[in-house]
C-alpha cells in the first residue's frame, strides 16, 4: 500500500520545508514540487555539505527517487538548466528530474513585468522577488500563458509570437524597450531542446504509482500564510501554497493523500512587506535573526522576525487538513530567559483567535501573549524528546495544547541528522 503525503509551511514561508522533505524523501518513491516557481529557496544540509534548491525537488539527492516539476509550478527554463548544471557540478547527476508538460513556462518578459509593476507600487509594493512568478500566472489564468507541452511543441513560435506582442503594448504604456519577437524566439530554441528530455505526463505516472503502492511526497513552497486564497491578502504569492494546492498542482486527486504534515518554525518570520502582529524590532529579533541565519535563500533580505503566533498555526490546521507538525530551528532559541506565545489577538477591545480576511482589521490586531520560561542547555545533540530541557519539552508541549495537532517530529540544527523523530508518518 502506498502513503502520499503533503508537507507545507504554515507560516509565512521559509520554515525549513526543505530538510523536512529530504529527510522524509528517504522513504519516497516520488517527490512532487505543486505550486511556485524559482521565488522559492530551499536550502538542505547533509554530509557537511549545503545545497540550495530554487525550483528542483528536495529528493533530487537520492537517485531512486523520481522528482516531478509539477503543473501547478511556473518554470523559469533558463534558471532551471542552470540549477542542474550546478547540481551536476557538485556531483549530483539530475537524471531523476522530470517537468509536467502541463506546468507553466515562465520567460525573461515575467520578470521584466515583474520589476516594473514592484517599482510603480513604490512603498505599497507586495515585496515580491521580481522573478516573474506573479506575472507568469497572470498569464496563465487569463488563459494566456505558454505551457511545457506548448514551449517544446509546434506551436510555440505562434504562441510566443502573440504573447510579445502583448506585452510590448505593456511595455509602451510604461516607456520601456520593446521586445523583438524573432530575438526572442531565437534565443529559446537551444533551451527548449535541452529541456524536451525532462518533460514527461506526470498526471499518468503519479497515478499509475500511486496504484502500485508506491510512496509519494508532496512538497510546496513559500507557507500556508502566503496562499493566493488563504493568505494575508494582496500581500501573498500568486498561488496556492497551502495543502490543497497538492492536488490541482500535481494531479492526484484529494482522496488519495494520506497525512498533512505542517512544518513550522520554533517562532515566526516573514520576508517582504504585509501584516506581522508578532513582529519584533529590539535586540532579541537581532539575536533570533544571527543566530537562525534569517537571510532569504534566494534573495539574501533580512528576514522579518518574531514570536511564535499560535493563531496563525490554528488557522493553517484549518485550512491545510493537519495531521501532524514539524517544529524547525528550536536550537535557536537556546539562550533565550523567557518566551513569548501569542495565543490570540486583540482588535477592537474583543479576543479574536483566527486571521482576520480583512487586511486592515489584521493590521489592527495585537498579539495575546503567554510567557514560557526559557533554557540554555545546548540542544543540538538531542535524539529524542526526553533529552530536551524540561523547559524545551513544555514549550513544545505548549504549542500541541493550543493547536491540537501532534509535534511529529522536530530540529535541533541545520543537518538531517539533527532531527529527532517522535512518529514516523509513512508507517501506515
Amino acid at each position: 500500500m502506498s502513503k502520499t503525503i503533503i508537507v507545507v509551511g504554515t507560516q509565512w514561508g521559509d520554515e525549513g520545508k526543505g530538510k523536512i522533505t529530504h529527510y522524509l524523501s528517504s522513504k519516497a518513491d516520488i517527490v512532487v514540487r505543486y505550486q511556485g516557481g524559482d521565488n522559492a529557496g530551499h536550502t538542505i544540509c547533509f554530509n557537511g555539505v549545503t545545497y540550495k534548491l530554487h525550483l528542483i525537488p528536495s529528493g533530487v539527492f537520492n537517485p531512486k527517487i523520481v522528482n516531478i516539476l509539477g503543473n501547478g509550478m511556473v518554470i523559469n527554463v533558463k534558471r532551471f538548466l542552470a540549477e542542474v548544471e550546478s547540481l551536476k557540478a557538485q556531483g549530483i547527476p539530475c537524471d531523476n528530474v522530470f517537468i509536467s508538460d502541463r506546468a507553466h513556462v515562465l520567460f525573461d518578459y515575467h520578470a521584466l513585468l515583474d520589476q516594473i509593476s514592484e517599482s510603480k507600487l513604490g512603498k505599497e509594493n507586495i515585496g515580491t522577488t521580481q522573478r516573474g512568478i506573479g506575472p507568469a500566472y497572470t498569464d496563465k489564468t487569463s488563459r494566456r500563458g505558454i505551457r511545457v507541452s506548448d514551449f517544446i511543441g509546434d506551436d510555440f513560435h505562434a504562441l510566443l509570437t502573440r504573447a510579445i506582442k502583448e506585452k510590448n503594448a505593456v511595455l509602451a504604456s510604461e516607456d520601456a524597450l520593446q521586445l523583438d519577437a524573432e530575438a526572442v524566439y531565437n534565443e529559446y530554441l537551444p533551451v527548449r531542446e535541452m529541456i524536451r528530455p525532462y518533460v514527461i505526463d506526470a498526471i499518468s505516472l503519479l497515478n499509475e504509482a500511486h496504484a502500485a503502492g508506491k510512496n509519494i511526497l508532496f512538497e510546496g513552497a513559500q507557507g500556508a500564510l502566503l496562499d493566493v486564497d488563504y493568505g494575508s491578502y494582496p500581500f501573498v504569492t500568486s498561488s496556492n501554497s497551502s495543502a490543497g494546492g497538492a492536488c490541482t498542482g500535481a494531479g492526484l486527486g484529494p482522496t488519495r493523500i494520506d497525512e498533512v504534515i505542517g512544518v513550522a518554525k520554533a517562532y515566526t518570520t516573514r520576508v517582504g512587506s504585509g501584516t506581522f502582529p508578532t513582529e519584533l524590532f529590539d535586540e532579541t529579533a537581532h539575536y533570533i535573526r544571527e543566530r537562525g541565519n534569517e537571510y532569504g535563500t534566494t534573495t539574501r533580505r533580512p528576514r522579518r522576525i518574531g514570536w511564535f503566533d499560535a493563531v496563525v498555526l490554528n488557522y493553517s490546521r484549518m485550512i491545510n487538513g493537519l495531521t501532524g507538525i514539524s517544529v524547525m530551528l528550536l536550537d535557536v532559541l537556546t539562550g533565550m530567559k523567557t518566551l513569548k506565545i501569542c495565543t490570540a489577538y486583540e482588535l477592537d477591545g474583543k479576543i479574536v483567535k483566527t486571521v482576520p480576511a480583512s487586511l486592515s482589521a489584521y493590521n489592527k490586531c495585537r498579539p495575546v501573549y503567554e510567557e514560557l520560561p526559557g533554557w540554555d542547555e545546548d540542544i543540538t545533540g538531542v535524539k529524542s524528546f526526553d533529552e530536551l530541557p524540561a523547559t524545551a519539552q513544555a514549550y513544545l508541549k505548549r504549542i500541541e495544547e493550543l493547536t491540537g495537532v501532534e509535534i511529529v517530529m522536530f530540529s535541533v540544527g541545520p543537518d538531517e541528522k539533527q532531527t529527532v523523530i517522535r512518529r514516523d508518518v509513512f508507517v501506515k
